[in-house]
């Protein structure tokens, strides 16, 4: 064994978790991503998807991919930058721009690529990157890639981000990243507040809407939208892995800002365009949410009966107001026993634990889609209730 492997084969907590029972990652599904999907031949309640507006089996959807995959074939086999370009990736562009209300749209891979390339790229080494301690990890490794100064604040704390911004020169440009929404406890971010100090600083915005398009704005247009601060956001990043029901991600920005990522992010640059199927389905959700804002409205509906659901039972979570309901259990061990006893029970949830969250801060990740029903959360809210009492967590 060479000093690589060697020094990997330290690492056994997987190997710990599987041997007693309680490994809770890797569940292979063999369905389509719903609200029940099958896992080893068994129907189990899906409440750990990211598909918000319920999309990713809807017909019009997949119809769309198929379509696409049809006429452009199945991959692109090169980057935007040379021969990834196709006239559906700008169609959409110019239709994420005008629905976004900014001037132009880039589209990635993915939305963790989204991150890492913007971030990294937009600064230099005499600038500032100010991120909340909270922000998903795309945003930490694009800090990491840039050659700026980068300073953490405390969670949506704008006393602690006021002081970093005064240790800025006043000269150099600061970039605050944040998430709209945060994607483990589903609170949301202070943006009114950071749009306030921006201007006092004169400092620039990107935000991160991958958990709130298609959640929030009148047509899941986002927070942004939501708050009436489009115009005073620089960069609205975003995922078609969640409300888009497909894959990939964008950013959209003002003209100049668009002209110089084309040409220096590097994963937009030096990775493979997105493909026909992802555009095609990204592009149909668009449609469907442009059309059906009932969706929006039933979601609210699901959501908020939820939210009512846990707090009335003596859950702690946080300070939640969207799909992401975090259920605080402060305990790696039990998040995992708990994982898995609701599998038993017929119920999907995610856990998280650190290095996602602080490890006093560990959770069940409970998350919501416009197609659940009141049904189906009635029995989740029995189960998880049952089972966190029995492990004294409630």
């Amino acid at each position: 064994m060479g000093l690589l492997q060697t020094k990997l084969s330290r690492y056994t907590a997987p190997q710990e978790a599987k041997a007693a029972g309680i490994y809770p990652y890797f569940r292979t599904i063999s369905s389509e991503q719903s609200t029940e999907v099958i896992i080893n031949g068994k129907k189990v309640l899906m409440f750990g998807s990211n598909a918000y507006l319920g999309l990713t089996d809807h017909p019009k959807v997949k119809e769309a991919a198929i379509e696409a995959t049809k006429k452009y074939g199945t991959g692109m086999a090169g980057s935007r930058f040379l021969n990834g370009t196709l006239d559906i990736h700008e169609q959409l562009e110019k239709r994420l721009a005008k629905f976004l209300g900014k001037e132009d749209v880039l589209i990635y891979s993915t939305g963790f690529q989204v991150n890492v390339g913007v971030v990294s790229a937009l600064t230099g080494k005499d600038d500032y990157i100010l991120w909340d301690e909270l922000d998903h990890a795309s945003i930490i490794e694009g800090k990491r890639l840039s050659f700026s100064s980068d300073y953490k604040f405390k969670h949506n704390d704008m006393e602690a981000l006021e002081k970093k911004l005064q240790v800025c020169n006043p000269d150099k440009v600061k970039l605050i990243v944040v998430d709209g929404v945060f994607s483990m406890e589903g609170d949301v971010a202070n943006l009114p507040e950071i749009v306030k100090l921006a201007k006092k600083y004169n400092a620039s915005i990107m935000v991160d809407e991958a958990h709130s398009i298609g959640v929030f704005g009148k047509k899941g247009q986002g927070i942004c939208h939501e708050m009436g601060l489009t115009d005073d956001i620089d960069l609205i990043g975003g995922t078609f892995s969640k409300s888009f029901a497909s894959l990939g991600g964008f950013i959209a920005t003002d003209a100049v800002t668009a002209n110089w990522l084309r040409h220096n992010s590097r994963s937009y640059i030096f990775s493979a365009s997105a493909t026909p199927a992802a555009i095609g389905a990204a592009n149909a959700a668009l449609d469907i949410m442009e059309s059906e804002p009932e969706r929006f409205d039933y979601l609210w509906k699901i959501t908020n009966y939820a939210l009512d659901g846990f707090r009335s039972r003596g859950f702690e979570i946080g300070h939640t107001s969207t799909p992401i309901i975090p259920l605080f259990i402060r305990n790696d061990l039990k998040t995992f026993t708990v994982t898995r006893e609701l599998f038993d029970a017929g119920i999907f949830v995610n856990p998280v634990i650190s290095p996602a969250v602080a490890p006093q801060d560990t959770l069940i990740r409970f998350s919501l889609m416009a197609t659940h029903t009141i049904e189906q959360v009635d029995y989740a809210l029995e189960k998880i209730t049952e089972i966190f009492k029995k492990h004294n967590i409630i």
